[in-house]
C-alpha cells in the first residue's frame, strides 16, 4: 500500500502542475495546426475551381488581349559570296541568293482606348471581362531604296502590314486600315508568325512609289477580352492613353504609366515610351527582335479588389497567433480563478476556431468577405462564450473572454484590410498584447500556483 500512497501524491502534483499544463497547451496548439493545414488545402481547392471557371469563361468570351504592331514588312533579296568545295575538293567561290523580310516599326504610334468592364458569373464565381474601343494612328517612314546598297531586289509589291492581336475571337467588327487616305482590307493570320504569332495582315500593293516618304495610318478595333489588356511600344515615339470606369486597376509590365488618375469613378492612365527606352531597333532583318518585343509589354489588369480566397489564406496564416492568444486567455483564467479547464475542453475550443475558416470561405462564396467574416466570427465567439460560461460559471470572466475574443477578431480583420501596413500593425499589436499579459501576470507566484483540487 505504501507504493500506491507515494504514487498518488505524485500523480496529483502532475495533475495540478502549471508547467505540465503549459506543455499540454503547447502540444494541443501544434496538433490543431493539422486541421488548419487541411483547411488551407480546401481554400486552395476552391481557388483552383475559381481559376478553372475564369479560364472557361475567358475561352468563350475572349482571353487576355495584347496588341503588337503595326509592323511593316518588305521582302528583299540579297546576294552573298560563299566558298564551296566541289566533288574533287576544289574550293570555288559562288554567289547565293537569299530572301529575307525587312521589318519597319512606326515613327509615331498613338493609341487611345476606352475599356468597359463587366462581370460575368460561372456558377458561384465572378469573372471580369471587357469590351473596348481602341483607336490607333501614327505614321511609317518608308525607306529609300538607295539605302540598300547590298540588296539585289526589293519586292515593293509584296509588302504588308501585320497587326498582332493575341485573341482574334475578341474582334467584334470588321477591321480596316486607313493607309495614306486609302482604306485597305484586312486578312486574318500572320505571315511573320515567329514575331507575331496571332494577328491580321494587310497587303500593300502601291508601296514602290512611296520610297522615302512618311505615310500616315489609322485603324479602330472593337475588341473584347478578359482580365487585362497590354501593348508593345512599337513606335519611335509611343503614346498610349486608356480610360475605364473600373476603380481598381493594376498596372504591369516593363513600363508604368507616366500619369494616372484612379478614383471610385474609374481610372485614366497615360504612357509615353521613346525608342531610347526600349531594347530593340526601329528596323531589322529576320526574326532577331522577336523576344525583345515581347519583353517590352506594358498594360493594365482589371483586378478584382483583393479576392476572398486571398484574404482567407492570409487569415489562415494567423492561425497560430489566434490559437495561441485564445489558449493564453483560457490559461490565465485558470490561473487567476484557480479553476481547472480540461485539455479536451481546450481541444473543443480550438476546433471551433478552426471551423471558423470553413465558415469564412463557404459564406464568402455567396456574400462579400466582410459579411462572411462578421457572420463567422459572431458565430464562433458566441459558441465559445456560451461554452466557457457553462464551465467557469462566472459572469465577469465570461464577459472578459467575450470582449477579448471580439477584440482579437476585430484586430485581425483590420490587419486583413491594411495590405500595405499589415506587418507594421500586426507587430505593434502583438507587442502590446505581450506587454499587457506581462503586466497583469506580474504579481503571480508561478512556483506556488496550485489549481483547485476538487
Amino acid at each position: 500500500m505504501k507504493p500506491q500512497n507515494s504514487i498518488a501524491p505524485l500523480g496529483q502534483r502532475l495533475k495540478n502542475s502549471v508547467t505540465l499544463k503549459v506543455g499540454t497547451i503547447a502540444v494541443l496548439i501544434l496538433l490543431l495546426l493539422i486541421p488548419k493545414g487541411m483547411i488551407k488545402a480546401i481554400i486552395s481547392e476552391r481557388e483552383h475551381q475559381r481559376e478553372t471557371a475564369i479560364s472557361e469563361v475567358s475561352n468563350k468570351w475572349a482571353g487576355k488581349q495584347r496588341i503588337k504592331g503595326p509592323i511593316l514588312t518588305i521582302p528583299m533579296t540579297y546576294e552573298v559570296e560563299v566558298e564551296e568545295v566541289d566533288k574533287v575538293n576544289i574550293v570555288r567561290k559562288v554567289i547565293k541568293t537569299y530572301t529575307k523580310y525587312f521589318h519597319i516599326l512606326p515613327e509615331v504610334y498613338n493609341v487611345s482606348g476606352v475599356i468597359n468592364p463587366k462581370k460575368l458569373r460561372r456558377g458561384i464565381y465572378e469573372v471580369v471581362v471587357y469590351e473596348s474601343l481602341i483607336k490607333t494612328k501614327g505614321s511609317f517612314k518608308i525607306p529609300d531604296s538607295k539605302e540598300f546598297t547590298e540588296i539585289k531586289k526589293i519586292f515593293w509589291d509584296q509588302a504588308f502590314i501585320t497587326i498582332g492581336i493575341s485573341n482574334l475571337k475578341g474582334i467584334k467588327n470588321q477591321l480596316k486600315l486607313g493607309w495614306d487616305n486609302e482604306e485597305l482590307e484586312v486578312s486574318p493570320g500572320s505571315k511573320i508568325s515567329q514575331i507575331v504569332d496571332s494577328g491580321v495582315t494587310i497587303p500593300l500593293k502601291k508601296l514602290k512609289g512611296a520610297s522615302g516618304k512618311i505615310i500616315p495610318f489609322n485603324f479602330e478595333m472593337d475588341l473584347q477580352g478578359s482580365q487585362d489588356m497590354s501593348f508593345i511600344p512599337v513606335g519611335k515615339t509611343t503614346n498610349v492613353e486608356i480610360n475605364s470606369p473600373w476603380s481598381s486597376p493594376s498596372f504591369f509590365g516593363n513600363f508604368l504609366p507616366d500619369s494616372r488618375k484612379v478614383s471610385d469613378n474609374g481610372f485614366t492612365s497615360k504612357w509615353k515610351v521613346l525608342q531610347l527606352n526600349r531594347n530593340f531597333s526601329q528596323t531589322w532583318f529576320g526574326n532577331s527582335n522577336a523576344k525583345l518585343l515581347n519583353q517590352s509589354t506594358f498594360g493594365v489588369d482589371l483586378k478584382l479588389p483583393m479576392d476572398d480566397y486571398q484574404k482567407a489564406t492570409r487569415f489562415a496564416k494567423y492561425a497560430l497567433s489566434v490559437l495561441g492568444l485564445t489558449f493564453l486567455i483560457f490559461f490565465l483564467v485558470e490561473v487567476l480563478n484557480n479553476k481547472k479547464i480540461h485539455p479536451l475542453q481546450y481541444i473543443l475550443v480550438g476546433l471551433a476556431l478552426c471551423v471558423f475558416y470553413v465558415l469564412l470561405v463557404s459564406i464568402s462564396e455567396h456574400l462579400n468577405f466582410n459579411m462572411a467574416y462578421l457572420i463567422g466570427s459572431v458565430s464562433v465567439i458566441s459558441i465559445i462564450t456560451m461554452y466557457v460560461s457553462s464551465i467557469i460559471k462566472q459572469q465577469k470572466m465570461t464577459v472578459l473572454i467575450f470582449s477579448v475574443l471580439s477584440a482579437l477578431y476585430a484586430f485581425v480583420f483590420v490587419i486583413l484590410q491594411l495590405t500595405d501596413y499589415s506587418l507594421l500593425i500586426g507587430s505593434i499589436g502583438l507587442i502590446m498584447i505581450l506587454g499587457l499579459t506581462m503586466y497583469f501576470t506580474r504579481k503571480i507566484d508561478w512556483y506556488n500556483i496550485q489549481f483547485d483540487k476538487s
